[in-house]
C-alpha cells in the first residue's frame, strides 16, 4: 500500500461511505483513480464489502451485552467460539489471554432479553461460568477501526517501504 491507499481508506472509515464521488471531495483523488485503486484494494482483500452500517439503536437493538466466559478448551477453542457465535445477538466473540477465555459482544432489544441470553451462553456444555455487563452508555462504538488514526499515524504505519 501507498499513501494515495492510506489516504482512501482513511477517507472510507472518516466518511462511512466508498462513493468514489465523495472520496474525490475528500481527498483530491480522480474519480478513475479512485476506482482503479478500490479494485485493487478488494483484490487484495483489505477490502471485504460494500455494506452499508446500521444505526443499532434505531433498528431497535440498544442494549449493548458484554460476556466474559470460562470455558476451559481441551481440543479447539474454534469449537467453542463457533457455538458461542451462533447465539443470536452475539455480535463479535473473542478468544483471549487472562483470568476469561473468551469475551463477546451482543446486542439485544431490551434488557429482558439479557436473561435469554445468558441463559443461551450457560447453554453450552463447554461453559462453565459467564460474566455479564450491561452498557449503560457507549462512548464510541466504531466498526472502522481506522476511524480512531490519525492520518500521520496510518502512513507511518502501514505504508510499504519498498
Amino acid at each position: 500500500m501507498d499513501e494515495r491507499d492510506i489516504r482512501l481508506l482513511k477517507a472510507i472509515a472518516d466518511l462511512g461511505t466508498g462513493s468514489p464521488e465523495k472520496l474525490h471531495e475528500e481527498t483530491g483523488i480522480p474519480v478513475s483513480t479512485i476506482h482503479y485503486r478500490l479494485n485493487n484494494l478488494r483484490e487484495a482483500g483489505v477490502i471485504e464489502n460494500d455494506c452499508y452500517d446500521f444505526d443499532l439503536d434505531e433498528l431497535g437493538l440498544g442494549v449493548t451485552v458484554i460476556i466474559e466466559v470460562l470455558a476451559p478448551y481441551n481440543d479447539s477453542y474454534e469449537t467453542i467460539s463457533e457455538k458461542l457465535l451462533a447465539i443470536e445477538g452475539v455480535t463479535n466473540v473473542y478468544f483471549t489471554l487472562g483470568e476469561k477465555d473468551f469475551v463477546a459482544i451482543a446486542r439485544v432489544s431490551d434488557a429482558d432479553k439479557v436473561e435469554r441470553l445468558v441463559e443461551d451462553f450457560n447453554a453450552i456444555d463447554e461453559v462453565e461460568r459467564t460474566f455479564s455487563r450491561l452498557v449503560i452508555k457507549p462512548l464510541r462504538e466504531d466498526t472502522r477501526a481506522l476511524g480512531s488514526y490519525s492520518l500521520e499515524t496510518l502512513e507511518d504505519e502501514l505504508i510499504d517501504d519498498e
